[in-house]
């Protein structure tokens, strides 16, 4: 079904628009959510909870692409549920991974709470605009390391490159990162 006829189910009320929606991104949705916990009933409670959330979206959003509307949705879902885990226990180090990675890109040394959520948004929205930036072959690596948190070796056999390959690029990126959050004023 197309992702338009979905959303219109939505904008209908039609609980046939869940069931749609998870036989489309079910599984890519599942994916997301293990990317980042790692964990088999995590990653699919965060998936059920991603079709309530899309229910109640829906309206009064109308999203243009379905897909990443919904892979925000888990995303966020799972990185909630991370944080309310111990670290210690979930990810098999592939959070820690990448959070410590884009830990050197900014200054994290202050304590993170609900005052800091402004200069966060526009942390996030800097993020953004410098990956659309980057050459299509780059954006893609650091999409899928630090939107995704895909494993380095995933990315590795995804792009036919070796892990050191994929690695010194993602250091690069980081390097060309931390410099334009140092001209944005964000260092």
């Amino acid at each position: 079904m197309e992702d338009t006829a979905i959303i219109d189910l939505y904008w209908k009320r039609d609980e046939r628009a869940i069931e749609e929606t998870d036989r489309k991104y079910g599984n890519y949705l599942y994916t997301v959510a293990d990317n980042i916990l790692s964990n088999r009933e995590d990653s699919e409670e965060c998936v059920s909870d991603t079709w309530l959330r899309a229910w109640n979206a829906m309206p009064p959003q109308r999203p243009s692409i379905l897909r990443a509307f919904l892979a925000k949705i888990t995303r966020n879902l799972a990185f909630d549920r991370y944080r309310s885990r111990s670290a210690a226990k979930r990810g098999n180090g592939t959070m820690e991974a990448v959070l410590d990675e884009l830990a050197e890109c900014a200054d994290t040394s202050g304590h993170w709470d609900a005052a800091e959520a402004y200069e966060a948004k526009e942390l996030g929205e800097a993020i953004g605009k410098f990956a659309r930036q980057l050459p299509d072959k780059e954006a893609r690596l650091f999409v899928r390391r630090y939107f995704f948190s895909e494993a380095i070796p995933d990315i590795a056999r995804r792009y036919q490159m070796t892990e050191n390959n994929v690695t010194v690029s993602l250091s690069r990126i980081r390097k060309k990162l931390r410099n334009y959050l140092t001209e944005g004023g964000f260092m």
